[in-house]
């Protein structure tokens, strides 16, 4: 999770296609080390409304694993898991 140029929407298709994730969060104030992002496949951001920059990163966490855990729980309603 991380705001970068070339950030995607957590509910963007690519992510929901992916077996498998790991989530990085960053703290607060300085969010992730730059090494950090340059090792991911996707940078994700949590689209929000004008004027709001940021979430904390409790928040934040919160709302990527809730998009992420309909996804999962999708698959398994449809007898894909």
């Amino acid at each position: 999770m991380a705001l970068t140029d070339d950030s995607t929407g957590i509910d963007d298709p690519r992510i929901s296609a992916e077996e498998r994730l790991a989530v990085i969060l960053g703290n607060e104030g300085d969010g992730l080390r730059k090494e950090t992002v340059a090792a991911c496949d996707y940078t994700v951001k949590i689209p929000m409304a004008h004027g709001v920059d940021s979430l904390n990163v409790a928040a934040a966490g919160a709302v990527a694993f809730w998009e992420l855990g309909k996804r999962k729980k999708g698959e398994k309603d449809h007898g894909n898991i």
